[in-house]
């Protein structure tokens, strides 16, 4: 039984725009798939990069592909902390406000926002030209691979501030129910990064070759012409909620209410990128061909992605702002009808590769001890899928009702999950199936206590 907040008397507004005031009497189906299928496709499209970019470091050799795994983890997290945590935050404040009709806040809102970014891309800036290299050393990096790994991790995240100023900035926009210009934006600098990154890596049409650095300059450049073209947008007026610096105060109030999600929320991908490195940690010790087929099973679980990420980021300013308008049904009616989607759609994809393996596995290999391996992953957590759908799409409508703790420790209960059950399976010397089996019921633990953290939640005021 859920347990709502008292609706206040509704707060003298001002008349919003036709696209904001839809969200908050519209369908919801449809307008939970209108705005989720331009997130879906922009997210794809990252995925496309990351298969190129990683096909042409292959080409520069082996010690460069060793050399991007151990910065992947760093990258992954500067992403999603910006875009995913942080970015569910500002879309969060900004939704709220405009829901109960206060532009002028959601405008104020926005340019905290942006410090917020230029503050977040300064931190990794700082931490990782600073300590990158003993991170990547603790990963068991070292000589020529360690080298490139600096090589590439230093000129990338010598701009994170264009990297999370693009995605606080995209956020914002979002927050306002606009989620194509967005979504094409990144696009287009998906397709500037590949170009780009290619071109400097590989010293393609005549231009030196630049190996790592080359590369990292891809995606450099991209962002930085991305968070050019984002603020021109903002000042000039075209979104839905411009940027207005020249009405700008200071306050703490408007911060802490974009922290009070954004900040809890960076945990979960915290917690996420630490499941990763201590179950792969795990697994390394049941030899090559087991953490090559769990490789082949992740790889598609991080395809996945994309689809729960599209419906839950959906669902942030339909939620935002019919709490801020007081609807605090509509608001749950938004969060579980996403949750469905997400759940259904990647649960229909984990069951079909549970039932059969090989539809997935046989693109990647024909050895028979990874694809034995493969199957048993699929096998024990495909039908885990699910929950793991439900758990991500309404960890951000969490966000977008301010009301993130509980999903938050729900990831938590899937990190010691993988981690102390990994390390009793290692130890009692079990099967390598156990682990994969670990993996599905973290998954299912994982989805379901965020469920029912939602279920409890006291939405509203």
């Amino acid at each position: 039984m859920t347990i709502d907040a008292p609706i206040d008397a509704a707060p003298s507004r001002a008349p919003m725009t036709s696209p904001i005031a839809s969200l908050l009497t519209a369908p919801i189906l449809p307008t939970l798939l209108r705005l989720a299928i331009p997130n879906m496709i922009a997210m794809v499209g990252s995925t496309l990069v990351a298969i190129a970019e990683t096909s042409y470091i292959g080409r520069l050799g082996t010690i460069p592909l060793a050399a991007i795994a151990l910065v992947f983890p760093f990258a992954m997290l500067t992403q999603m902390m910006s875009a995913g945590a942080m970015g569910g935050g500002v879309s969060s404040a900004i939704s709220r406000a405009l829901g109960a009709g206060d532009r002028d806040r959601a405008a104020i809102l926005a340019v905290h926002a942006a410090i917020i970014g230029i503050c977040g891309g300064l931190f990794f800036t700082v931490m990782m030209l600073v300590f990158g290299r003993s991170f990547f050393t603790l990963l068991g990096g070292g000589g020529n691979v360690l080298e490139e790994a600096c090589n590439y991790s230093q000129v990338l995240f010598s701009g994170a501030i264009a990297i999370w100023l693009v995605n606080t900035l995209a956020s914002v926009i979002r927050g306002t129910g606009d989620m194509r210009l967005p979504s094409m934006t990144l696009i287009g600098t998906s397709l500037v990064q590949v170009v780009v990154g290619g071109t400097l890596g590989l010293g393609l049409f005549g231009v030196p070759q630049l190996g790592m650095r080359g590369v990292a300059s891809g995606q450099l450049i991209a962002f930085m012409l991305a968070a050019i073209f984002f603020v021109w947008y903002l000042l000039a007026g075209l979104s839905r909620l411009p940027l207005n610096f020249g009405a700008f105060r200071f306050e703490r109030g408007m911060f802490l209410d974009i922290l009070k999600v954004g900040a809890v929320a960076c945990l979960s991908p915290l917690q996420t990128v630490l499941t990763i490195l201590i179950f792969t940690k795990i697994l390394a010790s049941f030899g090559t061909e087991m953490l090559a087929g769990y490789g082949i099973g992740s790889r598609l679980e991080f395809l996945l992605i994309p689809i729960t990420f599209a419906f839950g980021i959906a669902s942030v300013p339909m939620v935002g702002m019919a709490i801020g308008a007081g609807q605090l049904q509509r608001a749950r009616r938004v969060a579980w009808t996403a949750a469905a989607a997400a759940g259904l759609t990647v649960g229909l994809i984990g069951v079909t590769v549970a039932l059969d393996p090989a539809i997935w596995v046989s693109l990647f290999t024909r050895d028979a001890g990874v694809t034995a391996a493969a199957h048993s992953y699929f096998h024990w957590a495909g039908p885990a899928f699910v929950f793991f759908g439900v758990g991500v799409s309404l960890y951000f409508s969490s966000q977008g009702a301010a009301r993130v703790g509980g999903p938050v420790l729900a990831s938590t209960a899937r990190l010691l999950i993988v981690a102390v059950g990994g390390v009793a399976l290692t130890a009692a010397q079990a099967p390598a199936w156990t682990l994969f089996a670990l993996i599905g019921g973290a998954m299912t633990v994982f989805g379901l206590s965020t469920a029912t953290s939602v279920a409890l939640a006291r939405w509203g005021k």
